[in-house]
């Protein structure tokens, strides 16, 4: 069982490197984008942990990733993005 999953792995990186696809497409990894201090779009995210005017705790694939701020509100969100709007003070990725 080991030696597959190793196998696939492996099988998953030569295939991403041979189609040049992005990294975030191909693992579904996390993606944020911020610009300045008043937006936050994040790409390929699980589900929304905790929701407050000072801070919003999402679940990704790999991680938690809390943002804390003031006046913080989810504009929008679908399956695959969401966009924070207000003063961002911090990013932090939890485990």
């Amino acid at each position: 069982m080991k030696r597959r999953g190793i196998f696939t792995s492996e099988l998953k990186e030569n295939v991403v490197r041979a189609f040049d696809l992005p990294p975030d497409l191909a693992y579904g990894s996390v993606l944020l984008s911020v610009t300045g201090q008043n937006e936050l779009l994040i790409e390929n995210y699980r589900g929304i942990l905790e929701y407050k005017d000072e801070h919003i705790r999402i679940q990704a694939k790999d991680c938690r990733i809390l943002v804390v701020g003031k006046r913080l509100e989810i504009e929008y969100y679908t399956n695959e993005e969401m966009k924070i709007k207000g003063l961002i003070e911090q990013i932090i990725y939890e485990n």
